[in-house]
């Protein structure tokens, strides 16, 4: 039998290793995915950690139900090399990106489209083995999509930052109020929500971020104007340039700080969408949420038919593609080290 090779979790809070196993052998409708590429995401460092930052100092575990070795990664694209008993055999060959947000199913959420909301999930890279490997089982062959004449590294980040991206931006289409939109946080998700904005609203789009590198790759990528929000007085500068701050914002960032940015520069009226998973706790003073009548939705990922959406988008040549580079597989700890470290921008994909 051949052999399948993985960057695993072997420990939690440690380095991935390289293990070795048996390929697995699809069944009914399971499909066998010889990955091309997968993209290096930061939820994968939290899965790595073992807990996601609730703030004041409380972790939630997210160990649980996990049997080391794990395989992360959840952004992929690669080749359909086996089908079970029940899938197409014309389906052997193609080329293919995976959508990873598998629920059970069978709940209610799963029935209505929803398999992201789904309590028993059985998400690619976090539930069950994923894109870190020179293979992936895939529980269905509707999971698949096809994208191209994409490029393999932008259809594998589709299928979590780009349809992450997109799904937030879709929150805040169609609203009455959209003078103005402001993107927080311009890591591999918000570079990719920088790209989709610029198709799906008519506004300029304004970002913020700490770092220099991003706010200049940014601007150099659509952004109208760039705010560093540790910038002496940026608040008071902002709501005097924007008559009033932001009617729309997505914090693809999601930490105490970027809220707190957030909620002070949101105009009355405003909409937040919170993306991010950085952690940490949000507190605002029930007068203050009132007096602005603001709304606040947290958002994580997007729905298969989201992800049809998009792919559709793109392979009709309407996203722009968003920064990226290709590094051995073999290299993604090395990777994971400098996206912990803030020295990545954009998306790291990972290449076999």
């Amino acid at each position: 039998m051949a052999l399948m090779r993985r960057q695993s979790l072997v420990k939690f809070d440690a380095p991935l290793c390289e293990t070795i196993v048996d390929t697995p052998k699809p069944k009914g409708a399971e499909v066998l995915v010889r990955i091309e590429r997968c993209g290096l995401c930061h939820s994968d460092l939290h899965i790595q950690d073992g807990y996601a930052d609730l703030g004041g100092g409380r972790k939630l575990d997210t160990t649980r139900g996990m049997t080391l070795p794990f395989t992360l990664g959840h952004e992929i694209a690669g080749v359909v090399d086996e089908i079970g008993p029940d899938v197409p055999s014309s389906l052997v060959g193609a080329k293919k990106a995976v959508f990873p947000w598998i629920g059970c199913g069978q709940c209610r959420d799963c029935a209505n489209g929803d398999e992201n909301l789904c309590v028993k999930q059985r998400f690619l890279g976090v539930s069950i083995d994923g894109g870190f490997a020179t293979h992936v089982l895939v529980p269905d062959a509707k999971y698949l999509l096809d994208y191209d004449p994409l490029p393999v590294n932008q259809a594998a980040t589709l299928m979590c930052s780009g349809v992450t991206a997109y799904g937030a931006l879709k929150r805040l289409v169609d609203r009455p109020r959209q003078r103005n939109l402001l993107l927080i946080g311009l890591g591999g998700v918000g570079m990719m929500g920088l790209s989709f904005a610029q198709a799906m609203f008519k506004q300029p789009i304004t970002v913020a971020d700490l770092s220099p590198a991003a706010r200049e790759t940014a601007l150099k990528n659509g952004a109208a104007v760039a705010y560093d929000p540790a910038e002496p007085d940026v608040i008071k500068r902002i709501l005097k340039e924007t008559e009033g701050g932001f009617d729309e914002i997505v914090d693809f960032a999601g930490n105490e700080k970027s809220m707190a940015f957030a909620v002070a520069v949101a105009a009355r009226g405003g909409k937040i969408v919170v993306s991010g998973l950085m952690g940490g706790q949000f507190t605002l003073p029930m007068v203050q949420w009132v007096y602005k009548r603001m709304t606040i939705e947290g958002f994580m990922v997007g729905t298969l038919a989201e992800a049809h959406e998009l792919m559709a988008l793109a392979r009709a040549g309407k996203i722009k593609p968003t920064p990226m580079r290709e590094e051995p597989m073999g290299d993604v700890q090395k990777w994971i080290d400098e996206l912990r470290a803030g020295k990545v921008v954009g998306r790291i994909v990972l290449k076999n």
